[in-house]
């Protein structure tokens, strides 16, 4: 990324006509829809009526910076990438979450989020924190076209189909918990053959979303897992650096996610998968921080930021900041409103003529 990235960092940004809208215009192309499937990078409200799980953050501070301070299962202190993406396409400010209970008849038909805070591509991700599966949220993308087409008609609702941007954000969670974290995985697989399980698994959801109607589809790489917050403080020793291994099997994943797609685009008709390498642009500002108006970026705002995240990032956390400006993450897993706005301005810039 480079440091112009940065220009007009300040808060959420005004109802549409971003960048992403004068790209469109000026490629000829509408967009009718936009859908997120994946994990907490992009859910918006998934997870909130699930007590099984502890990965929720429909409470305080959540939300603090969100319209009215209110926590409504963003995983963030405001915004999160659905919201921006969607705000730059020019569709709506905010993208809801598919179960969101006060969900209308017409936010259905610019599309919603499916995603789900602590999924992942691997089912035992899911099963470890007691979340519904990747596999689930094609169900509700199938329930979804079915109220579409109730509303619409079949005609409408396939243009709206084959015309719209899904986004699918998986990954950080198999590798960082279910293989790194808890060592579920590491008795069966070491990292070669865990990330051809995560692989197989990330291409069968895609051609799932295809079979479905989807055609224009962004996947996001893996983060650089080792220098998030949480995994410093677990991994990094006494100094918190980043963690290598983590970071290196980020890094073979997204090398044979990129080949997959490119092997999908071929053998899908009028498919366009495109990777969305978000690695580099969230290393860079956490390796250079300063760069883009950020002071700290070793651990998160919320408690210590060393290694609260959910429901250990809660209202009785003293340790909490005051003014999360400065730092690139809000809790020890999950950037900032600011963090994200600025990563979402480079993505759209370098990724949505392809996808268009």
């Amino acid at each position: 990324m480079t440091t112009e990235a940065a220009g007009g960092r300040g808060g959420g940004g005004g109802g549409g006509g971003g960048l992403g809208v004068k790209l469109l215009a000026a490629a000829n192309v509408t967009i009718p829809a936009v859908f997120m499937f994946g994990d907490s990078i992009v859910d918006t409200g998934n997870n909130n009526n699930n007590l099984k799980t502890p990965a929720r953050c429909n409470f305080p501070p959540y939300g603090r910076d969100f319209q009215g301070g209110i926590a409504t299962g963003r995983y963030s202190n405001g915004k999160v990438p659905s919201d921006f993406i969607a705000e730059e396409l020019g569709i709506k400010e905010l993208l809801p979450a598919y179960l969101d209970p006060n969900l209308a008849p017409n936010d259905l038909l610019t599309g919603v989020s499916f995603a789900v805070g602590a999924t992942g591509y691997d089912p035992m991700t899911a099963k470890v924190v007691a979340v519904t599966p990747l596999s689930d949220q094609l169900l509700q993308f199938e329930e979804y076209i079915g109220k579409v087409k109730g509303i619409v008609g079949e005609d409408r609702a396939n243009f709206i189909l084959a015309n719209s941007l899904s986004f699918v954000v998986a990954s950080s969670n198999d590798l960082a918990n279910t293989y790194f974290v808890t060592g579920i995985r590491k008795l069966e697989y070491d990292v070669p053959s865990y990330t051809d399980l995560m692989l197989n698994h990330a291409s069968d959801f895609l051609k799932g979303l295809y079979a479905l109607g989807a055609r224009r589809i962004g996947v996001f790489s893996a983060p650089p897992i080792g220098c998030l917050p949480s995994q410093r403080t677990l991994g990094g020793g006494i100094l918190r650096d980043c963690v290598e291994k983590p970071n290196q099997a980020a890094m073979l994943f997204n090398s044979k996610l990129s080949a997959e797609l490119d092997v999908l685009n071929k053998n899908l008709p009028n498919s366009n998968l495109v990777y969305v390498d978000i690695y580099n642009p969230l290393l860079d500002l956490i390796i250079n921080p300063t760069n883009y108006g950020f002071e700290i970026a070793d651990k998160g705002c919320c408690g210590s930021g060393k290694l609260e995240v959910s429901i250990l990032c809660n209202e009785f956390e003293p340790e909490t900041c005051t003014d999360d400006s400065n730092y690139v993450f809000w809790d020890s897993y999950h950037p900032t409103e600011a963090a994200y706005k600025i990563i979402v301005k480079e993505l759209m810039t370098k990724y949505i003529y392809r996808l268009a």
